[in-house]
């Protein structure tokens, strides 16, 4: 019941045959409809990751949440259709190509040749926030989507590194060969979720990946990626700022009007102090 709340809410009545065109369908509606957020962290209520909660919570009406739970969902709802799958672990590669600890979970879609890739192996990623749009071949190359463009390096043993757009919030995410599994899932999410020193507990993050924009809300300031160029706003005022979660398709629903001006403020707060450390 779950996996049809999940693709109604997505626009879908009925469960699409395992292809590639529905992969690539249901990534697109995915991302269309749910963005990347942390709010539920930022609020001090951290969702679990149990990709069955996710679905039921997604099916409801309700937010993904981050990497972890938007991929482990989707994985899910692609088995369930009858998709081969297998998940891995990626690490965000810095600028000097230097690998940090295992923050996301990759999802390999197997057994789907196309012209350009015999094997039929696809990155498929639905948890980047302001990643690709399409599922990437697992075959080295350069990728245009958009006004964005794209890599797929190849590494020993099986490993594999996407090279984000210049554009985005991070340089490349290597996967490792090694399979991803449930209980590293969670003992992952409860390091990154959990204050003060989890990553995703210091700062709202809401993202979306459209057919031809990035766009973001962090902290207080709203981004928009296109072909013409960046455009960036401060969100000072709480009503403009409300605005912008609404417009990325954030849902509201439970959550208190005090609480979120708290948030608000506090964010406020964080960002003024982010402008002190600039000078």
């Amino acid at each position: 019941m779950s996996v049809d709340g999940y693709l109604a809410r997505l626009g879908l009545d009925h469960r699409p045959p395992a292809t590639l065109e529905t992969l690539v369908d249901l990534q697109r509606r995915h991302l269309d409809t749910l963005p990347y957020d942390n709010l539920a962290i930022m609020l001090g209520r951290p969702d679990p990751v149990d990709p069955d909660v996710t679905l039921a919570r997604i099916a409801a009406g309700g937010n993904a949440g981050y990497c972890f739970h938007h991929n482990a969902a989707f994985e899910a709802v692609l088995r369930s259709l009858g998709y081969r799958t297998s998940r891995r672990g990626g690490a965000v590669v810095d600028a000097q190509g230097v690998s940090g600890p295992v923050d996301h979970h990759v999802v390999v879609v197997h057994d789907l040749p196309a012209p350009g890739n015999p094997d039929g192996r696809w990155w498929a990623d639905v948890g980047f926030g302001d990643g690709f749009r399409d599922p990437l071949p697992l075959t080295p190359g350069t990728y245009e989507q958009g006004p964005f463009t794209y890599g797929i390096e190849a590494g020993p043993d099986d490993r594999w590194t996407f090279r984000q757009d210049p554009s985005g919030s991070f340089e490349a995410n290597t996967a490792s060969a090694e399979p991803l599994t449930s209980e590293f899932i969670e003992v992952v999410h409860a390091r990154l979720s959990t204050p003060p020193e989890g990553h995703y507990t210091r700062i709202l993050v809401v993202e979306r990946r459209t057919a031809d924009a990035i766009e973001a809300l962090r902290c207080c300031t709203f981004r928009r990626i296109t072909a013409a160029g960046r455009e960036e706003h401060e969100l000072r005022e709480y009503a403009d700022w409300r605005a912008a979660l609404v417009g990325l398709r954030v849902s509201l629903a439970g959550v208190g009007d005090d609480e979120l001006r708290g948030l608000h403020a506090r964010m406020l707060g964080a960002h003024e102090e982010w402008l002190l450390a600039r000078g």
